[in-house]
């Protein structure tokens, strides 16, 4: 525990949400690395996005929302997203002289001395006043688990491993899941795989017409009062429902998108049902969706009785030290940057001394 190197705020993660929170640092006058510091366990500049499939074109993203202070101009919708928002969150880190330290892996954030924070890390130990954590998810993918999973004799892949199409060339694959992610997936595989099977906990509900201001304020609304209450967050899309274009029109036309209920369980292989149904299998590809990945604020014991962490806008109700930008109702591209300005406002009322409003 030596060599602690203190500052105002310790940012974690350097994706939409971190990036944001950072700039509106700098902007409002603090100095990286003397006052904030950024720290990314990732390899690169990128975020999540440098992890996806290359099949994921940046024409197909659904509404990726510039960073703050600089749009993202001229992009290819025929490259790879993971190519062209690396490249895009690259150049803002150089623009604004974020200095992000990476890679860097938050082991534990605990509390410290006289009130402050200590973030322990694979590059030693910072001291803090405030947290703005933006974790996200992609690092804990969610896997259910069903009866006789450990028998199947094929192949279990998670979203997060997803390598593009072609490597199901011929493949039966069943995929779980009625999230944006698997439809994807389906649609995808169709022309690759010998055969696809669609399953899903709850019928799928697609929405018809735009997607509109009042409808996204609606549907984070919704998510916002789950983790004002306490309980875990639910995905925003899981209340907007998934949108009605042409392709998933075709999708659904062609057969593609023909939702089969939740499997009983898994057999060695393929899934079955209870009323004798069986498909088989060579491949089950969980898009089950992610978990927030805040393993690492436990020591603070921030949880409450719900599962979850209740919040006031972006700050922990429990301790008004730490915030969490990119969880919850701001895990979207354009809210985690209104998160991110919101927690710096915040944050600089309550290094100021001042009451930090409600």
């Amino acid at each position: 525990m030596n060599n602690i190197r203190e500052v105002d705020v310790v940012v974690i993660g350097a994706g939409q949400a971190g990036l944001a929170g950072a700039y509106h640092l700098r902007r409002t006058g603090f100095e990286p690395e003397r006052d904030f510091v950024v720290l990314d366990h990732a390899p690169a500049p990128g975020g999540a996005w440098q992890f996806r499939w290359p099949s994921l074109t940046y024409g197909k993203v659904h509404g990726m929302h510039a960073l703050p202070g600089m749009e993202l101009t001229d992009a290819d919708p025929s490259r790879p997203s993971a190519e062209v928002i690396a490249e895009y969150f690259a150049a803002y880190e150089r623009a604004f002289d974020l200095r992000v330290r990476r890679p860097v892996d938050v082991r534990a954030v605990r509390e410290g001395e006289g009130g402050r924070l200590l973030v322990e890390t694979s590059d030693g130990v910072w001291s803090a006043r405030a947290l703005i954590n933006a974790t996200g998810t992609w690092d804990r993918p969610f896997w259910p688990r069903y009866p006789g999973q450990e028998t199947f004799r094929g192949r279990q892949l998670h979203t997060a491993q997803y390598p593009g199409p072609e490597g199901f060339a011929g493949s039966r694959v069943v995929v779980v899941g009625g999230g944006a992610s698997g439809t994807q997936h389906l649609m995808e595989l169709a022309p690759y795989a010998a055969a696809t099977t669609w399953v899903t906990r709850r019928p799928p509900v697609f929405r018809e017409g735009p997607f509109t201001e009042d409808v996204g304020r609606a549907a984070v609304a919704l998510v916002e009062e789950r983790v004002r209450q306490g309980l875990p967050p639910r995905s925003v899309v899981s209340v907007t429902g998934l949108p009605l274009n042409d392709a998933i029109r075709q999708a659904i036309a062609d057969g593609v998108l023909d939702r089969q209920p939740m499997f009983d369980r898994i057999t060695p292989d393929g899934v079955a049902w209870d009323d004798g149904r069986h498909v088989d299998a060579d491949v089950i590809l969980w898009a089950t969706g992610f978990r927030a990945a805040i393993d690492h604020l436990a020591p603070l014991k921030l949880r409450g009785p719900g599962g979850g962490i209740r919040l006031d806008g972006t700050r922990v109700a429990a301790d008004p030290r730490v915030h969490l930008v990119g969880y919850g109702p701001s895990a979207s591209t354009i809210g985690a940057n209104r998160a991110g300005r919101a927690a710096v406002r915040d944050i600089r009322r309550l290094l100021a001394g001042e009451p930090v409003a409600v």
